[in-house]
């Protein structure tokens, strides 16, 4: 095979990507590179020799010939024989029989058709990459949101709404919003990769080839199947029904959704007038080419980059949804790309991951933003506890009380306290309702949180039961990444 520098390839993934994270590239190529989709296949073409040779009871010796078979047989090989075939499956078809005793050669890919194979291998290789790659790199990044979010559930904020201040909340509690989207797209992303399926149905999927090869071809099906341990397709064509695969995908694109979505707010909160948090940055770091003083997010950009890059790749993965009558090739390109959107994905939680668990937050920052804010935000608890208090146009007084003070500089605490009848109000229903005094709630605005603290230590709890239920499941494969 031709050796060539890898910044001769075209894509990022193969050059970029690669260097920068070495070890999540060579995961990733161990499911989703071509070599892979070869081994794959023949593991898929071996394990159906074999279950073959059981159900037909063939005494050729082939059963011991199948120890260890396919260790010899490299990508390239069959990569030359399809020079000569143009045709992949039947390339790999025909360097098997190289390989095997002449009794076992006419049991290789015996009632199968191509997709048989190719879409049997791919639920495999996308299975495994999500198991091996993409459900452990996603699990750090759970877990690491619930450390936060337990570290943080006093820690006050003011909430943010349209880009403007809103009422108080603790960072904790704007972390473990991650924690749990994310956490219930963990448990989906891992039912439906534990769901894909595979097929031995023929050409048409009616199973009219291995009807002739034994009594019982759906059964013949399953064997070769959960040797694999997979499960088949409830109808096929040529092609195992799209949906399962499409909707992992479609999860698997949620998931990405959502560590963007983390990566914006975690940006913006880096934004110089707000600064209340800021990502590692190492001591030879370079910021900006002119600039030496820049320290900027650039792992969060970076994220939200990716995802705008395979995000639109959606579209094309309902399109591969269709095909026509029992199958067409309209796929055969596309669905190569596959591969690249998983890998995105990967890069994408490995980054994520490492931001948040090196994040640094600013709590003095955090309160100076709360109280800059003003008191203006006690005016929702105002309104409410009027209304409590008998008041029908609570919110609409309010709203007036506001202006005034706005313009004329005062603040809104202390034009409460002058209106003895009001505060009377308000000190009642602060009892009453918190079982607080009027004076020390309305001086801290952080008093004003609701139960963002509580929440966001309920949730941080009920993911890390989540995340050690994945770890320790025994099928699952996933260990940290």
């Amino acid at each position: 095979m031709e050796q060539r520098s890898i910044f001769a390839n075209l894509s990022p993934l193969d050059h970029r990507y690669s260097l920068s994270d070495p070890q999540l590239f060579q995961r990733l190529s161990s499911c989703l590179s071509e070599d892979a989709a070869v081994r794959y296949c023949l593991r898929v073409e071996t394990a159906l020799l074999k279950t073959l040779l059981a159900r037909l009871e063939v005494r050729t010796g082939g059963q011991d010939s199948m120890e260890g078979f396919g260790d010899g047989i490299s990508p390239q090989e069959v990569y030359d024989e399809e020079e000569k075939t143009h045709h992949n499956i039947r390339a790999l078809v025909n360097v098997m029989k190289r390989h095997l005793p002449a009794g076992v050669r006419p049991y290789v890919h015996l009632g199968a058709t191509s997709a048989d194979i190719l879409d049997t291998a791919s639920a495999l290789r996308y299975r495994d990459a999500v198991r091996t790659v993409i459900l452990p790199l996603l699990l750090d990044l759970e877990e690491e949101l619930v450390r936060r979010a337990r570290e943080e559930a006093e820690t006050p904020q003011i909430g943010r709404t349209h880009g403007q201040h809103a009422v108080p909340i603790t960072f904790g509690f704007a972390i473990a919003e991650y924690v749990a989207r994310l956490g219930k797209s963990l448990e989906r992303i891992e039912g439906k990769a534990g769901n894909l399926r595979g097929k031995l149905a023929g050409a048409v999927g009616a199973y009219n080839a291995t009807s002739l090869v034994v009594k019982d071809p759906r059964s013949l099906e399953k064997d070769f199947l959960a040797s694999l341990g997979l499960q088949p397709s409830e109808h096929s064509t040529q092609l195992v029904e799209p949906e399962y695969l499409l909707e992992l995908l479609l999860e698997l694109n949620t998931a990405f959704g959502i560590i963007a979505n983390l990566a914006d707010d975690l940006r913006h909160l880096q934004r110089s007038e707000i600064a209340e948090v800021h990502e590692e940055f190492t001591a030879t770091q370079v910021g900006s080419s002119t600039m030496p003083q820049k320290r900027n997010p650039w792992n969060s950009e970076h994220v939200k980059s990716l995802w705008k890059e395979f995000c639109p790749r959606v579209v094309t993965f309902f399109m591969d949804q269709i095909s026509e009558h029992q199958r067409d090739l309209t796929n055969s390109a596309s669905s190569r790309f596959i591969a690249e959107y998983i890998s995105g994905l990967a890069l994408a939680a490995a980054r994520m991951g490492s931001v948040v668990k090196s994040l640094a937050v600013d709590r003095r920052r955090m309160a100076e933003n709360l109280s800059r804010a003003g008191d203006l935000i006690f005016s929702e608890p105002v309104y409410i506890l009027m209304a409590l208090g008998g008041d029908p146009d609570a919110h609409e007084g309010v709203r007036k009380a506001t202006l005034r003070v706005e313009q004329s500089g005062e603040q809104l605490t202390g034009a409460l306290r002058r209106d003895s009848a009001v505060w009377e109000v308000l000190t009642k229903q602060l009892a009453h309702a918190m079982g607080k005094k009027a004076d020390s709630f309305f001086d801290d605005p952080a008093n004003y949180r609701g139960m963002a603290a509580e929440q966001a230590r309920t949730l941080a709890e009920k993911y890390e039961g989540l995340c050690a239920r994945m770890r320790k499941e025994p099928g699952g494969g996933w260990t940290r990444s």
